[in-house]
């Protein structure tokens, strides 16, 4: 990609829910008009009463939302010069950047050959090799049919089980198996094939050492068309569900020597990868030992940069707007400090007693959410509002930032007493007793954290917000108001 400048005029943001009004609220920042797109489930939404325009796409669902075609006629009749894609959808497919560049419409994110060399996980490896940064043993793409099997096979009897089977094309904790044996890769690898073709149109796998409850830490990276790169600190991801994250800390504590080696390694994957906008490289740390292996690079704004603004005070959004419009990094390394702790929740519409099953179709009778000092809240939902059946059920993520790590856990566990949703059953009561267990208060977890604490799990079952709502109707009973009426 050659250096160039555009100015921006107006964003369409090729996305819904939270992340769709988070760039918003920076478009808008910039006095930049806002073009927002929806599918007709998401009629409801905050967020298409505050863009300049709105245009619905189609019926849905999500469909459309991945519709080239509709988005870049959605942009065309907009006139829209500039298209943010968030995450997910269409974030992190190449095809999607080219024709952005081929109609003349900036895409606010990495070139399409960056993104689809490292979407591609086997490419991405070969890419890390060249940069000399350690990465996990594993295969390139098996070759289909025995011949694969066999290949696989091979593998595990070289490095011994477990093993992972996963989606060359992957992503967001999708089109990935643990096997434990060879007869378990026989039933599992054909699943696999059949799960990476249908998320992802493509049955390319490939086998990787499967290293056992590891840490799972992530570097936030910006970089210019000039070859300036920086990176933005370190995230904690290591909590999650089904490869999943669940709960997201930044930075990582690990010591200070390891932590220099991996900001040095994931420049030098964007260096050596040419990858220009924002961008994470993630790893996976030997929670013993410290010894680190590359995993992925996402080529997209992560669901947890929250947590990394809060806690560099860098607006992630506009400086993707800002390099995508040709302008250098004007962020100096030596401006960068990472003072304090932050941690984000995701508050989902599921329950996390029945394998967080989701809570779709079901309407917040009441939403009451916390403030105070260091709380951050990125939400789609409102009093009234209907949980779509057809998407994620993330209703809001609460960022929470406090001078150190016993401080950031109270302002947590205080913003989460004052957080009182009514109607679908949440993950709120779950981070609550995430906040009482030992392990995480000294902050010592891994991927495994949640097989390894079950008892997380027995909190009590809706008394909290029973006992809150027969307050909070008593007290506005009193006072003669509407208890839903704020």
């Amino acid at each position: 990609m050659g250096n160039q400048k555009k100015k921006i005029r107006k964003v369409l943001i090729a996305n819904r829910g939270e992340i769709a009004l988070r760039i918003l609220r920076t478009v808008k920042e910039l006095s930049m008009d806002s073009v927002v797109i929806y599918e007709k489930q998401d009629s409801e939404a905050y967020y298409i009463r505050l863009a300049d325009d709105a245009i619905m796409i189609g019926d849905g669902p999500r469909k459309d939302y991945l519709d080239i075609e509709k988005i870049l006629w959605a942009a065309r009749k907009s006139g829209s010069d500039a298209i943010h894609p968030g995450y997910g959808f269409l974030s992190e497919i190449p095809e999607f950047s080219a024709e952005c560049e081929r109609a003349g419409i900036v895409f606010i994110g990495p070139p399409p050959d960056v993104i689809r060399s490292l979407g591609n996980k086997v490419i991405a490896r070969d890419i890390m090799q060249k940069a000399n940064i350690p990465f996990i043993p594993g295969t390139k793409d098996l070759y289909r049919g025995d011949a694969g099997l066999r290949e696989a096979i091979a593998f595990g009897r070289k490095y011994g089980y477990p093993v992972m089977l996963k989606a060359s094309s992957g992503g967001g904790g999708r089109g990935i198996r643990k096997v434990t044996g060879e007869a378990d890769l026989e039933v599992q690898l054909p699943l696999a094939r059949a799960e990476a073709l249908s998320a992802f149109g493509d049955e390319s796998v490939y086998v990787e050492k499967c290293i056992e409850a590891p840490r799972h830490i992530e570097i936030q990276i910006l970089a210019d068309q000039y070859g300036h790169i920086i990176h933005l600190g370190s995230r904690d991801c290591s909590i999650q569900r089904r490869h999943q994250k669940l709960l997201e800390i930044a930075p990582a504590d690990l010591p200070a020597e390891v932590m220099n080696a991996m900001y040095q390694a994931a420049i030098e994957a964007a260096r050596v990868a040419g990858y220009v906008n924002a961008g994470t490289v993630e790893f996976l740390v030997d929670s013993k030992t410290n010894e680190f292996w590359f995993m992925e690079m996402n080529t997209r704004l992560q669901v947890e940069h929250t947590v990394t603004e809060e806690l560099t005070g860098v607006d992630i959004v506009r400086e993707q707007i800002r390099i995508a419009e040709g302008e250098h990094l004007r962020i100096p390394m030596e401006r960068i400090h990472l003072l304090g702790k932050a941690v984000q929740v995701r508050i989902n519409a599921e329950d996390p007693k029945n394998n967080f099953l989701p809570e779709g179709g079901k309407r917040l009778e009441v939403y009451q959410s916390p403030g105070g000092p260091g709380v951050r809240l990125d939400g789609l939902v409102y009093q009234g509002y209907k949980i779509p059946t057809e998407y994620d059920s993330l209703m809001v993520k609460m960022t929470i930032r406090g001078f150190n790590w016993e401080q950031t856990i109270q302002r947590l566990k205080r913003a989460l007493q004052g957080f009182l949703i009514v109607g679908p059953k949440s993950t709120i009561p779950f981070y609550m007793a995430i906040c009482d267990e030992p392990d995480f208060l000294a902050g010592t977890f891994d991927t495994g954290y949640l097989e390894t604490h079950p008892e997380i799990f027995n909190y009590p079952e809706g008394e909290r917000e029973i006992a809150k709502l027969s307050r909070l109707i008593a007290e506005t009973h009193a006072k003669k108001i509407n208890p839903y009426a704020y």
